[in-house]
């Protein structure tokens, strides 16, 4: 038997839980041998739930009890989890988590933590929920150079986007929608903003090309300022606007961002609705692949997390990550990538368009039939800081979305 604790009892410590408990014999006879939930860490007390019995208060009961070979860190935020996984893992413990902030932060110190202790450090969960990706870039695609990754790595933005598109609601109206649904945080500022998108593509970025990608040097932009206006134009194009992070190896040059995107119909990425996540991978060898699946939710995650525990109880005295080295992987200006943007001008097209041709050169013009006192515009293909020169010259700018 091997015995396993849990730190937190929280919305994914509770599935991890009920995974494990409601699959057992399945669980047993992949992993090779029975699996036990010793300890549940939590600060509360569950009086009438059958955890309760298992409950502990103090992290030490659990580092000094030798019979715990493996530790499942779903806490959520650096601190305390950081202090508690390294000690796991300096204590020969393998620790599994879907802590997102915490792998990103500190993943490639604590891997080799685990590299060096022959024991594992596994955290398929923290990038895609249920969504398998974590373990295809550390096994399946090994043998390929990964030069792109572009996902649709949150939910809750996905599901705000894809409801102003379909019935045509302000971010606002859809926000509140997706918090009585349970979808958005009651401060929906990580989503919303981008900053969990952010972390997961520094995550990926980090495994796929093998050095530390920080979080903080990545460019990021929400989905706050997307308009019900802008849903519109993205209808008479036949696109849909989505918030991708994305990372790019290009001639040994390494850019990342996180933005809303236009994209059309032919893109793989258009269809994915509602809450649901993927993420676009192209390998050297490989070409392209598309994983797809719930990006989060209690469930989706826990099973990933308990997935985790089983590669870990299977290999008890190996490690199995590839790790990315601490070295720090630079990463080039955004402003040198090349694309086309969609601008909105307010105005009056005959009065604006010289002006607008002038500064970005042929446009596509676009114009909505209620919307009379504006109109809309695809610029050619120029660089990022080409493009913010140009539109510091127009005050009547009303909105840029990113084109792919």
């Amino acid at each position: 038997m091997i015995q396993i604790a849990v730190l937190g009892y929280g919305t994914v410590g509770s599935g991890v839980v009920e995974v494990i408990d409601t699959n057992h014999d399945s669980i047993a006879q992949k992993a090779g041998d029975e699996i036990n939930i010793k300890y549940v860490l939590d600060l509360r007390d569950f009086p009438g739930d059958a955890i309760q019995e298992k409950i502990v208060h103090d992290f030490d009961v659990i580092l000094n009890d030798p019979e715990i070979r493996i530790v499942v860190e779903v806490m959520g935020g650096v601190e305390p989890a950081y202090t508690f996984s390294k000690k796991a893992l300096l204590a020969g413990k393998s620790v599994c988590t879907s802590n997102k902030e915490l792998v990103a932060r500190h993943g490639a110190e604590l891997m080799e933590i685990a590299r060096e202790r022959e024991i594992n450090y596994l955290f398929e969960a923290s990038c895609g929920g249920g969504i398998p990706i974590i373990r295809p870039l550390n096994s399946s695609l090994t043998a390929d150079q990964i030069d792109e990754i572009t996902g649709i790595l949150n939910g809750t933005t996905n599901y705000i986007l894809t409801k102003m598109m379909q019935e045509g609601l302000d971010f606002e109206e859809v926000l509140k929608d997706a918090q009585e649904k349970g979808y958005a945080e009651r401060n929906p500022e990580a989503d919303v903003e981008g900053y969990d998108a952010c972390r997961k593509i520094a995550i990926l970025s980090s495994l796929a090309y093998g050095r530390q990608v920080d979080f903080e040097d990545i460019y990021t932009e929400g989905i706050t300022k997307i308009t019900a206006e802008d849903m519109k134009y993205a209808k008479v194009m036949n696109k849909t606007i989505k918030l991708l992070a994305l990372s790019k190896n290009k001639d040994g040059k390494y850019y990342a961002m996180v933005a809303p995107h236009l994209l059309g119909q032919s893109d793989p990425l258009y269809p994915v609705n509602g809450v649901f996540n993927a993420i676009f991978l192209h390998g050297n060898m490989l070409g392209d692949a598309m994983f797809y699946g719930s990006g989060a939710g209690k469930l989706p995650t826990a099973s990933a997390v308990a997935g985790d525990v089983v590669d870990a109880a299977r290999h008890l005295k190996r490690s199995i990550m590839a790790f990315w080295s601490r070295e720090k992987l630079e990463l080039t200006d955004i402003g040198s990538a090349e694309r086309r943007f969609f601008i909105r001008i307010q105005g009056i097209l005959e009065k604006e368009l010289e002006k607008v041709q002038k500064a970005f050169g042929p446009v596509e013009v676009l114009q909505v039939p209620e919307l009379n006192q504006e109109f809309g515009c695809i610029t050619r293909a120029m660089t990022e800081a080409e493009y913010k020169t140009k539109a510091a010259d127009f005050e009547n700018l009303l909105s840029m979305i990113r084109v792919r």
